[in-house]
């Protein structure tokens, strides 16, 4: 779910009940955070494959996060 949201809000995907793509940074970062939290939290209470997948979860998520931040702030032309 909170993967699903990250990809909303970095426009990766469309919003389930308007089928429509927008850009909200803070709120993709936010999701990212809380995941990392979550990360932090459970750490010693989840299966070898648990952990695995909440590492390639966040993994990718974040370098998507940082592509989206970078074209973001391209000067507009480039």
């Amino acid at each position: 779910m909170l993967a699903s949201s990250v990809l909303m809000n970095l426009g990766e995907a469309e919003d389930p009940e308007t089928g429509e793509r927008a850009v909200n940074l803070e709120q993709a970062r936010e999701a990212v955070d809380l995941l990392l939290m979550l990360r932090t939290k459970t750490d010693g209470n989840r299966t070898p494959q648990e952990s695995h997948l909440l590492e390639e979860i966040l993994y990718d998520l974040q370098v998507r996060f940082v592509r989206a931040a970078k074209g973001a702030h391209r000067p507009s032309g480039s």
